[in-house]
């Protein structure tokens, strides 16, 4: 696509970036064939197609305008146009650059911006949330429905987990919202890792993977957040800690794209290199792992979602469903696998009517195999999911922690 920025525009930090992406761009529409939001409201501009038009013609010096911004809000960043495009063009990227732009070109109202800076003060703080969960359920009969169907329900009791004993040694993520909302979560996985010899070890100044801020408005706030954590996993992995394990794949993806956000920093794009090469899924970990060894499955029927973040973002589509298979689990099909369920971080909240069709058109796929659990791969989406009130909903190692047991 022939793209002339503006002198503006040419002044941006990734404006040549950007350039190069729109000229990457045919314009050939296959991507709205595969985007979430255009299949729901038919419109042009609520598709990938579309938005790269928009995000063109404010690079290229026409005014932003609130619509403009309506547009971009809407969009899932599930990537689910990139696995599509035949152009391989880098829409997240260029997205991310054009969101920006738009965000401080249009001032938003007073109530997006209040729920927007709560999140980014309350998500990223684990303690915090912890503490408003459990006011929460404590006040659970007086809250509204849609407040009531965020909070989980019987979580289950994390149980032990263990010291590091082992020579193999790696670092979890521990995530922002997941000790709250799903802490089996990182427990199971500390649980079946020290079953292979593998031990989880800790990083206490490492903190939210910098993906809420970065997506909300304040992309210098979670670059900074991306610098405190490669400082807090620096010692441990000069120490020969061997990976960076993530069990919630929307922070994954976005741990593996500092060594992109950071490579013109001249302090840390060479650890941010290093440690994007380093941060791996924790179905990358385990799929070469002699699960067989320490599991006992049982065949019951389950349906697995597999995240945007983990079939888009880090083209791991098949790996989870690969390894729960070879275990003995009973996978349901799926229609429609590679559609976003729209959680999407926090678009479930910024995007709620949206968001629930979404859930309820992937809950009615997941459910049409009549699974007995669901599970996936990424808290966002479990939390989601789980809101329906309708099938139970884990994360994949919660159930292959169960196994050990049996």
């Amino acid at each position: 696509m022939q793209t002339t920025l503006s002198e503006q525009s040419r002044k941006l930090p990734r404006a040549e970036e950007a350039e190069k992406i729109l000229r990457t761009c045919v314009h050939c529409g296959f991507c709205n064939a595969t985007c979430p939001t255009y299949q729901l409201l038919g419109d042009e501009l609520d598709g990938p197609r579309g938005r790269i038009y928009l995000i063109k013609q404010v690079l290229e010096g026409a005014p932003a305008t609130a619509k403009t911004q309506l547009h971009l809000d809407r969009c899932l960043s599930c990537r689910n146009c990139e696995t599509t495009c035949p152009s391989g063009v880098d829409y997240h990227n260029l997205f991310d650059i054009g969101r920006a732009v738009v965000d401080q070109a249009v001032p938003r109202p007073a109530g997006q911006r209040l729920l927007r800076e709560g999140l980014r003060a309350l998500a990223p703080n684990p303690n915090l949330f912890k503490s408003l969960l459990r006011i929460g359920a404590t006040f659970r009969p007086l809250l509204p429905r849609s407040v009531v169907a965020k909070l989980p329900h019987d979580l289950p009791d994390p149980g032990e987990r263990p010291a590091p004993r082992h020579a193999r040694r790696v670092l979890m993520l521990e995530g922002c919202v997941q000790p709250g909302l799903s802490p089996n979560t990182n427990a199971a996985t500390a649980r079946v890792l020290d079953r292979l010899g593998i031990s989880v070890i800790a990083a206490p100044q490492a903190g939210c993977c910098g993906a809420l801020d970065y997506h909300l408005d304040a992309q210098a706030k979670g670059l900074e957040r991306a610098r405190q954590n490669i400082d807090a996993w620096w010692p441990h992995l000069e120490n020969g800690a061997e990976a960076i394990v993530q069990t919630a794949s929307g922070c994954g993806a976005f741990i593996k794209d500092y060594a992109h956000l950071l490579e013109g920093d001249p302090l840390y794009a060479a650890k941010a290199q290093r440690v994007s090469a380093l941060a791996l899924d924790l179905v990358q970990v385990l799929a070469d792992e002699p699960l067989e060894r320490v599991c006992a499955a049982t065949d019951r029927k389950i349906a697995f979602h597999c995240p945007c973040t983990l079939q888009h973002a880090q083209k791991l589509g098949g790996a989870v469903e690969a390894v729960l298979t070879r275990l003995g689990f009973n996978l349901t099909a799926v229609p429609d696998s590679h559609l976003c369920c729209g959680s999407a971080g926090t678009y479930s909240l910024t995007q709620p009517e949206l968001a629930r069709q979404l859930r309820d058109n992937k809950l009615n796929a997941l459910e049409s195999g009549q699974p007995e659990l669901i599970v996936t791969a990424n808290i966002g989406c479990q939390s989601h999911l789980a809101s329906a009130g309708r099938t139970q909903v884990r994360h994949w190692i919660e159930l292959v922690d169960q196994s050990l047991g049996e």
